[in-house]
């Protein structure tokens, strides 16, 4: 078995790869930075190949895509995104479009490829990560919530649309909450609370891959989140993701 996953160098990515590699699959780990994926790839037993692409560069993606298209994957991790703290009219334009670049297009390049040769050939899986910020709009973090509230729609959706085709091809989408990751350092911010474990997150993600799950959201606490903002007026829910958000920017 072999799985490509973006954004390998830290976090939730990293961690997946150390999962993945524990259940003997064959990785191949993309990001900006070689030098952690070098690091990485000492720690692994299985066979690892290495690619520094920068992905919010649409060439790259494509180039990347040509890279390992033959090479019979059969699990994708769209992993790689960051975020960007701040009121949207104070924020750099530039670096929200970067964000746009990585977390959107280049994910929907990767799965529509990939998708592609999944259904073709009757098999194949995609993880798409995501966040609990999916499910929200989020004030102080406008851009990135967006990102991600893009990614869980067109995640589910192909999902709907394989499943009515009878497809092999399996698609779910991880919304984890906060995790002790990077995302601080690059975002501009910090939790006010507690992040769950990278480890964590991704030993529960593959099981519920493994289980065939769409969605797939560690911590009780961010279900019940989810669950409880059906429920809520939808301004009260603007006020408190900009408290949260205010919160991690002061904390």
């Amino acid at each position: 078995m072999i799985a490509l996953i973006t954004g390998a160098s830290s976090g939730i990515g990293k961690a997946l790869a150390c999962t993945l590699g524990e259940k003997g699959y064959d990785l191949i780990l993309v990001a900006r930075r070689r030098a952690p994926m070098e690091t990485l790839k000492k720690t692994l037993k299985t066979k690892v190949d290495i690619y520094a692409f920068d992905l919010a560069k649409e060439e790259n993606v494509y180039a990347l895509y040509e890279k390992t298209k033959d090479k019979n994957i059969d699990l994708l991790v769209n992993n790689a995104g960051f975020g960007l703290f701040g009121d949207t009219d104070e924020t750099a334009l530039s670096r929200e479009l970067e964000m746009l670049d990585l977390n959107v297009r280049a994910l929907h390049i990767l799965t529509k490829l990939f998708l592609k040769d999944f259904v073709e050939r009757g098999s194949g899986q995609i993880l798409n990560v995501a966040s609990t910020a999916g499910f929200f709009a989020g004030p102080g973090l406008n851009t990135y919530y967006a990102t991600k509230n893009y990614v869980l729609r067109f995640t589910t959706a192909i999902y709907e649309e394989l499943r009515r085709k009878k497809s092999n091809v399996q698609i779910g989408v991880l919304c984890p909450g906060p995790v002790e990751t990077e995302f601080n350092q690059v975002a501009g911010g910090r939790f006010f609370m507690r992040g769950l474990c990278a480890k964590q997150v991704a030993e529960y993600a593959v099981r519920q891959m493994e289980k065939k799950k769409l969605l797939i959201i560690p911590g009780i606490g961010n279900k019940l989140c989810i669950f409880a903002a059906r429920f809520a007026p939808y301004r009260l829910m603007l006020r408190m993701v900009y408290h949260i958000q205010r919160k991690k920017q002061t904390c």
